[in-house]
């Protein structure tokens, strides 16, 4: 049984929330267009504090969204996280990005994926059983009209996340789901971080860094 504050910063989406014993308790997020994590997120979690009556330091532990996704939204929350736990001295706790995501997901058959935008025709996506148990790891694909036909020939595929736009506008399948405007959320990561807190899977503050999947590429301006 623990109180966390749960911080997802992988994309657009600036998202906090505090849990108990793994239900949500307040949250607050902003999914604007732009990137502001750096001028918002400690705003945030000030207002959690001060909606739930609660102090910083009553929290057991910090769950941040590990990746994959934004590098930029992914260092503030990681950064963010790893400063509060050495100014609390709280444990560290690791969400993967996808698995929090599918979570928005309910079925009682089929698969789903959870997929965020990469570069150009690129995803970073994994699959998902109706039970939520990883069927496939993450991993960085360029989507193709033939992209995930094998499993969608005998079966129904949920795709989720900011991925969707640009995969059914390749795949036309009639067992593919697309659900539109979903992002990652703290509010899946309740559950997720209530879990990893009873079996005391923490990170190490120090060392942890986000799965960012692939190298940051800085492009050059054209000339």
């Amino acid at each position: 049984m623990a109180l966390v504050l749960n911080i997802e910063t992988a994309t657009t989406n600036c998202s906090v929330s505090l849990s108990k014993d793994g239900e949500t308790l307040v949250l607050k997020e902003d999914n604007s267009l732009g990137y502001s994590h750096a001028e918002t997120l400690h705003t945030f979690i000030d207002e959690l504090f001060k909606t739930s009556k609660l102090e910083p330091s009553q929290i057991d532990a910090v769950a941040v969204s590990k990746g994959p996704g934004s590098y930029t939204g992914l260092r503030i929350g990681v950064s963010s996280a790893k400063g509060l736990c050495f100014a609390l001295d709280k444990p560290l706790i690791s969400i993967s990005t996808l698995e929090s995501l599918a979570h928005q997901v309910k079925i009682e058959e089929g698969f789903i994926v959870p997929m965020l935008d990469a570069r150009r025709m690129e995803v970073y996506s994994a699959i998902y059983t109706s039970k939520l148990a990883l069927h496939r790891a993450i991993e960085a694909e360029i989507l193709t009209e033939e992209s995930f036909s094998t499993l969608l020939e005998n079966n129904k595929v949920y795709f989720i996340g900011n991925g969707v736009e640009k995969t059914k506008s390749l795949i036309q399948h009639p067992n593919a789901i697309f659900i539109d405007g979903k992002l990652p959320s703290a509010n899946e990561m309740s559950f997720l971080s209530e879990m990893k807190h009873k079996k005391s899977d923490t990170e190490d503050v120090a060392y942890f860094e986000p799965y960012y999947l692939k190298d940051f590429v800085a492009l050059k301006k054209k000339a």
